[in-house]
């Protein structure tokens, strides 16, 4: 059977898979949590695991996109690997044993497998059956995937949790000095590019990096719900990680020596990986010499779904959420007020189809409730611009126009609303 239009294309609120609640959730006291549970775009399963609803799952797709769309112009090729991973792979890292997050399975046949926290141990095996000269090289591969980490204490909302979803990279190349080039200029300036696009002022930061090198790099967003201390430099906001910041200590970029401790929460991080898992896999490629070598490699992560938590702890007041019009689950939030009159029914019909025919993401509240309670909604799920239809602005052949980030509303003739708001 063919489906209506309607079906198809209209999204309206009283038909929309949302319901909103003003009771705050018990456990969760992260101003992500809350706002994002009581707007009805996640629900909580269990600690750490969450359902995206409609609305967060567009938001979340949005966010993804913009990670996508940057990952495609620095040369990724977007592959998607398994989450169910065969224990022998990590055994031959040797992190089936040294990882305290992963989650281990036994099947009813006997056989053991991790829930993938991460892909090393699935990419750089996979690239074995690819990369065999230097002519193969560099190469670029990721993924946007769920992941799955045993922590301890899942927590914050989506900011910590067990089931999340990562963005992440991984690169191969001849030499260390082809990674850095790879890894300096072009992941940094592509991550750069992601954050602003999202409005989201994220601090490069030198973390530790383990085993793989004296350094690897966080981007940190300053939030008070931030489980990270970092110490900004005061002259080019270039940050430290707690654990190798010293007293004392120049920063690496300018050579300041004055910086502010802040609370932050990690967003993206980049690792100069060397040869610590191609050795693992026998991961070689023959040189224009003809000799065998260890294929060097850097990874390269985002958590979109921890973006999303970090968006709504930076934006929202008191009232709710107020989305950047980059991830905004809708551009425009239309209210029909006292929509039991015939004429503010008809009027709002015709704008909403308007709005579809022009290709404008429109969520349209036709609910039979009070203004009080549309306005309260609206303000909570924070759609960032509200159009509201009444009586009133009718007989002055008008919309009243208000930007959620904004106090202040206008009356804009109707005929005008679509260019005003494009």
């Amino acid at each position: 059977m063919r489906k209506s239009y309607e079906t198809i294309k209209f999204m309206r609120q009283s038909k929309y898979f949302l319901k909103t609640s003003k009771t705050k959730p018990a456990e969760d006291v992260s101003i992500n949590a809350i706002l994002l549970e009581q707007g009805g775009f996640v629900q909580k399963v269990m600690a750490g695991v969450y359902t995206y609803l409609p609305l967060g799952w567009k938001v979340l797709s949005k966010i993804e996109a913009i990670v996508r769309e940057e990952m495609n112009k620095a040369g990724g090729q977007e592959v998607f690997m398994p989450s169910l991973q065969p224990k022998e792979n990590w055994l031959a890292t040797g992190r089936w044993d040294g990882l305290d997050i992963l989650f281990k399975l036994k099947s009813q046949h006997g056989y053991e497998y991790a829930m993938g926290p991460t892909h090393e141990e699935i990419v750089t095996p996979s690239a074995v059956t690819i990369v065999n000269s230097y002519k193969d090289l560099p190469l670029a591969v990721y993924q946007i995937q769920t992941k799955f980490r045993d922590e301890p204490r899942a927590k914050s909302g989506l900011l910590r949790g067990r089931e999340f979803r990562m963005k992440d990279l991984y690169s191969f190349h001849t030499s260390s000095d082809d990674l850095s080039k790879y890894y300096d200029e072009v992941m940094v300036p592509a991550y750069n590019a992601i954050f602003k696009r999202l409005g989201l002022d994220a601090l490069f930061t030198e973390a530790s990096g383990g085993t793989f090198s004296k350094f690897s790099h966080e981007y940190q967003v300053e939030t008070e719900s931030g489980e990270d201390t970092i110490y900004v430099c005061e002259k080019c906001a270039m940050a430290k990680n707690k654990e190798v910041y010293e007293p004392g200590a120049v920063c690496t970029s300018c050579g300041g020596s004055q910086f502010r401790e802040a609370k932050a929460c990690e967003v993206g991080n980049i690792f100069k990986l060397e040869t610590k898992y191609s050795t693992s896999f026998n991961l070689n490629y023959t040189d224009n010499d003809g000799k065998q070598k260890s294929v060097i490699m850097g990874c390269y992560g985002i958590g979109t779904s921890r973006l999303m938590g970090v968006i709504v702890e930076k934006f929202h007041d008191e009232k709710g959420i107020v989305w950047p019009d980059a991830v905004a689950p809708f551009k425009v939030h239309l209210l029909a007020l006292n929509i039991d009159k015939p004429e503010v029914k008809a009027a709002a019909d015709a704008l909403y189809t308007s709005f579809l025919d022009s290709g404008m993401e429109v969520l349209y509240d036709d609910r039979e409730a009070s203004a009080g309670v549309k306005f309260a909604d609206s303000d909570l799920i924070g759609i960032p611009h509200r159009i509201i239809v009444s009586g009133k602005t009718i007989a002055q052949e008008s919309v009243e126009y208000k930007a959620r980030s904004s106090e202040e509303s206008q009356l804009v003739k109707i005929e005008k609303i679509l260019s005003f708001l494009k």
